[in-house]
């Protein structure tokens, strides 16, 4: 029998340490993700980090279907760990991740098979779409492996050990790191180097997470067939509309960058150069979704609404003061960040623009990713949807095309920053109002409608 160690203590110490630990993994990710694209504007090739961009964009539609998996294992990993059901926990996680495992494999054939198409629907060509199919074709067969590697260091943070899934991303993160210049520069394999590097750190980051999650929380147990088929219905519940939500970020992204190549290479250089920066500086506030997830999980399966609502309130607030902070920094660090990169003409200029004026923006981007965890981990994964692809198709699209029309490079950048204003300001009054219609109920969130089980008392 399990302690759910998200129903008592301070909810934003619960918040800051899941952040701090999760972030840190993220950050060690993210971060090597920018050191890969400093090293290859070092060759002196502007159409590499462009490549680089088109072809990130590609895995990022994959990655999202994979992140809205790992939220079903989440959330339903930890309203089971909240009704202190660690059977059931370990049940949803081994047919999650075969779920996972299977759905990843297919995806990744099938843009083995189009890749070339794929690409050049985002916008590439010519020797930027020869460097981009080269980087993918040797990232993409290990998408199945970071896929899982992320679902596994999931269900580790849903029973609370946001430490060991922090190592997982960091250990092959500093892999990466460690190889990138002897790939790139000892060998001279450039952007194949680089891509071979990630590859080996994905290998690295699914051992990891295994240990974590099988060794030490022997959380995974044998389904059978009949176990698996039932358990997809749970599943899917959560994961349909959550992967249905993650693929609205790529929807949106594709579109900007495909305006964006418009305006030439060296605009999709500093546009991609602002992509690696980005989740650098904001990976306390990519974390906080994935950090929150499980705190209203457990206390929601435990029928604790007021925590509930204090855990949203602390996110906000650590939200709000955190990008304050980045803002603030990038601010005084646009120039550093331009010559580090050897940006120039539009490049230079975006990263600019971007430093100074749209940073403060992405708050309302941290409101909504705090609205759609909780609404996963409430029942509602359709509410997160419809947000998530309202900005994309209501924000962000329209905002880019005008932009583009009136003002340029600078104007896609500061229409797919704007997209997310009115919608991340829905999203976070619309969880508060959940919350507090779910506690007027009196009624705790179940761990999922699987078949039925016999109940255990909680401890005392």
């Amino acid at each position: 029998m399990t302690k759910a160690v998200f129903t008592h203590g301070s909810t934003m110490r619960h918040v800051v340490v899941m952040t701090t630990a999760s972030a840190t993994g993220l950050l060690a990710m993210f971060g090597v993700d920018m050191v890969d694209m400093y090293f290859l504007t070092l060759l002196g090739e502007q159409e590499l980090a462009a490549a680089v961009g088109f072809a990130g964009t590609l895995m990022f539609f994959m990655v999202s279907v994979s992140i809205g998996l790992q939220i079903a294992l989440g959330a339903l990993v930890a309203r089971s760990e909240g009704a202190y059901r660690r059977d059931l926990a370990g049940r949803f996680c081994s047919s999650a991740l075969l779920f996972n495992a299977t759905l990843s494999t297919v995806l990744s054939v099938i843009a083995w098979f189009n890749l070339r198409s794929l690409l050049q629907l985002l916008g590439a060509s010519g020797v930027t779409l020869d460097y981009a199919t080269s980087y993918a074709s040797i990232v993409l067969p290990s998408m199945p492996i970071v896929m899982l590697g992320m679902s596994m260091a999931a269900g580790v943070r849903a029973v609370g050990d946001a430490r060991r899934s922090m190592w997982a991303t960091v250990t092959g993160s500093l892999v990466n790191g460690a190889l990138d210049p002897l790939f790139i520069f000892t060998f001279g394999w450039g952007l194949e180097g680089a891509a071979l590097a990630s590859v080996v750190a994905r290998v690295v980051l699914l051992a990891v997470a295994w240990h974590a999650l099988h060794r030490i929380h022997d959380l995974p147990r044998w389904v059978t067939l009949r176990e698996f088929v039932e358990d997809l219905r749970p599943i899917m519940t959560i994961a349909g509309p959550a992967m249905l939500t993650n693929l609205a970020t790529p929807i949106g992204g594709s579109f900007v960058l495909r305006t964006m190549s418009q305006f030439g290479d060296s605009a999709v250089a500093g546009a991609a150069i602002v992509g690696r920066i980005t989740p650098v500086a904001f990976a306390a506030i990519f974390a906080l979704s994935g950090a929150v997830g499980p705190i209203v999980g457990q206390n929601a399966g435990a029928g604790l609404y007021h925590r509930v609502r204090a855990t949203l309130a602390s996110a906000v607030l650590f939200n709000v003061v955190y990008i304050s902070l980045v803002w603030l920094l990038l601010w005084n660090c646009a120039e550093l960040i331009v010559n580090a990169f050897s940006a120039s003409d539009m490049a230079a200029d975006l990263i600019r623009f971007y430093c100074n004026f749209l940073v403060g923006v992405f708050v309302f981007n941290g409101m909504l990713f705090v609205a759609n965890a909780t609404f996963n981990n409430l029942h509602r994964p359709q509410w997160a949807t419809g947000f998530n692809f309202g900005r994309a198709m209501l924000g962000t699209i329209p905002a880019v095309y005008l932009g583009a029309q009136w003002y340029g490079a600078r104007g896609v950048m500061a229409g797919e920053a704007v997209g997310a204003l009115l919608f991340g300001l829905l999203a976070m009054v619309s969880a508060f109002a959940l919350v507090r219609r779910l506690e007027r109920q009196h009624l705790p969130v179940e761990p999922s409608p699987a078949p039925a089980v016999v109940e255990r008392e909680p401890p005392v």
